[in-house]
């Protein structure tokens, strides 16, 4: 291991060689100085993990060093000596900055004990800076604007809204109910150069199609019997922002011609109104709908359908990142936990099973309803089977497995649910590790490493 560099700030000769000797033998590299300018010259030179310094000083004193040296000494310990000390010149010292006082005469134990403790100290601020940037990048990995997921799946999804967040570009969001498209789409507005302008958020299933044109495009006073003032439709409102169209698929095919005009010539007009208005609007369109089946059928425009397919974005479904499953429970148990002010502290393993293997065909907005439920009529601190809603029970779920008896934490009952799949796996295939990954949709890799992990062999 490297030594740790040491500076002896001390005028005393003796004290000073004492020091030196002492800290030698110890361990330490050493070097010294006679007074604070020294010292000053000293840390010019090279860096100390610590320095001892004498506070009554000739020319430059301990305390007009420790003043005159504080920018550089960020991670450098200082330990202050004098014979001369009070408590009041203790705390003084360490408001300039150093770590501990030690009072003339001292014994050598105290010294190197002292050193101990701040060597502890620096180990313990080092790890805590690692840790802290071992849980940036984690969240960074796995929540990007409050989408949490860790699958490869969903970390392409993560890299596509990147390289398109920043451009005009049409995109078009699809995949099953509840994955969580409006998350990809405000993810997309918030992290591109449009984030300071209005996204404005319009579902074109959930409005009559008698009121869906005066929604998007706004009308004018007198345009119909209860137009008694001027509209400004969602496309205005957008102006220099984005809309997100949600379950474009159920647009009717009379707005469709209109909202193709609008995507190519940038105008529209209001109801009502012969002119036209130019608008700057960012288009991301959301369907749970096979649009090539809906054109197939007749009910969706062919040139519409590539006009707002520039980039797709597909989310898959839960059942198919499984991975995610154990973190999108743990954020929900905890969001829930605040809203509902409880206190679940865990779930049993049968239940963290029952979520891996159920193929939840409402995805994450299922899964979050299930949590918040189950969080609700808890008895106790831990989520167990008897709190899940009656599709879930084991005997009505679609598979059903043995898992160890007991209660854990999220992280252990997602170990012991992985274990038992990758032994159920192999057992399937009598121990061909080949078709075992394929079966749990892995590398064969990463089943050997996890084997091994499991000390399954």
């Amino acid at each position: 291991m490297t030594k740790k560099r040491i500076l002896i700030i001390e005028d005393e000769a003796n004290m000073r060689h004492m020091l030196e000797v002492l800290l030698g033998k110890s361990g330490y590299e050493v070097k010294t100085a006679t007074d604070g300018q020294e010292g000053l010259d000293a840390i010019e030179r090279e860096r100390f993990h610590f320095i001892l310094c004498d506070i009554k000083m000739p020319l430059m004193d301990g305390m007009v060093f420790l003043k005159s040296a504080k920018e550089k000494l960020i991670d450098t310990t200082v330990i202050m000596m004098s014979a001369y000390g009070t408590v009041d010149t203790a705390i003084e010292a360490m408001k300039l900055g150093a770590y501990d006082y030690i009072n003339k005469p001292f014994k050598t134990d105290e010294v190197l004990l002292t050193l101990k403790k701040a060597e502890e100290r620096e180990r313990l601020k080092s790890e805590n800076l690692r840790l802290k940037d071992q849980i940036q990048r984690i969240e960074k990995s796995y929540n990007f604007s409050n989408i949490i997921a860790k699958s490869k799946e969903m970390q392409s999804v993560f890299d596509l809204i990147k390289k398109v967040a920043d451009y005009k570009t049409t995109v078009l969001i699809t995949g099953e109910s509840g994955t969580g498209k409006e998350l990809i789409a405000r993810a997309i507005h918030f992290n591109g150069s449009r984030h300071n302008n209005a996204l404005v958020s319009i579902n074109c299933g959930g409005i009559p199609e008698t009121l869906l044109e005066s929604e998007l495009f706004g009308y004018k006073k007198g345009a119909f019997t209860d137009a008694w003032r001027d509209k400004t439709g969602r496309f205005e409102e957008a102006h220099n922002g984005t809309i997100f169209l949600d379950e474009i698929g159920e647009l009717p095919l009379s707005l469709q011609v209109k909202l193709l005009r609008v995507l190519q010539e940038e105008e529209i007009t209001p109801l009502g109104s012969t002119g036209i208005k130019k608008v700057d609007v960012r288009v991301i369109a959301a369907t749970a709908k096979d649009l090539a089946e809906e054109i197939k059928k007749g009910q969706f425009r062919e040139d519409l359908y590539y006009r707002i397919n520039v980039v797709n974005i597909f989310l898959p479904p839960l059942r198919e990142r499984v991975e995610d499953i154990p973190l999108l429970t743990e954020n929900f148990v905890s969001l829930f936990n605040t809203k509902l002010n409880k206190n679940i502290t865990g779930i049993s393993s049968k239940v963290m099973e029952q979520f891996m293997t159920y193929p939840w065909p409402g995805n994450v907005r299922e899964l979050e309803n299930v949590i918040e439920r189950a969080i609700l009529l808890a008895s106790g601190n831990t989520l167990e089977i008897s709190d899940l809603p009656p599709i879930l029970k084991p005997d009505l779920s679609p598979t059903s497995a043995l898992t160890p008896e007991g209660i854990s934490s999220i992280k252990e009952a997602s170990r012991i649910v992985e274990k038992s799949l990758i032994e159920r796996a192999l057992s399937k295939t009598g121990g061909n590790r080949t078709k075992a990954a394929k079966i749990l949709e892995i590398s064969r890799p990463i089943l050997i490493s996890k084997i091994k992990e499991y000390q399954l062999d």
